[in-house]
């Protein structure tokens, strides 16, 4: 888990990530325009992405097209809500959110 959050660790490839998330599949041509990123850069950012299992990848004729994996980024998902949970049971956000807020000190 520790390489696929490493790959959701830069911003260039969380702009990929959210940006196959808007389609079914996208070519690297498609991401390169939309992201004005060198074609280069993409192509190394989605091989990151794809070996971490984060992204599928479909050769398709003279071009490759590559789409979201749901199911590693529902582990992703459940990872982080666990930690969170942990850090920050749902019932203490309640609790604290009900305790009454200390009034600001009066002017003389």
């Amino acid at each position: 888990m520790a390489r696929v959050l490493a790959a959701l660790a830069h911003p260039a490839r969380l702009r990929i990530v959210r940006q196959l998330a808007c389609f079914d599949a996208s070519c690297c041509k498609d991401i390169v325009a939309q992201l004005d990123l060198a074609q280069s850069t993409v192509s190394q950012h989605l091989k990151i992405l794809v070996d971490a299992g984060l992204v599928l990848y479909r050769p398709s004729g003279q071009s490759s097209h590559y789409s979201i994996n749901p199911e590693a980024f529902a582990d992703v998902a459940s990872l982080v809500g666990d930690l969170a949970n942990l850090c920050c049971p749902p019932a203490t956000i309640v609790q604290e959110a009900a305790l009454p807020q200390p009034e600001a000190s009066l002017k003389d």
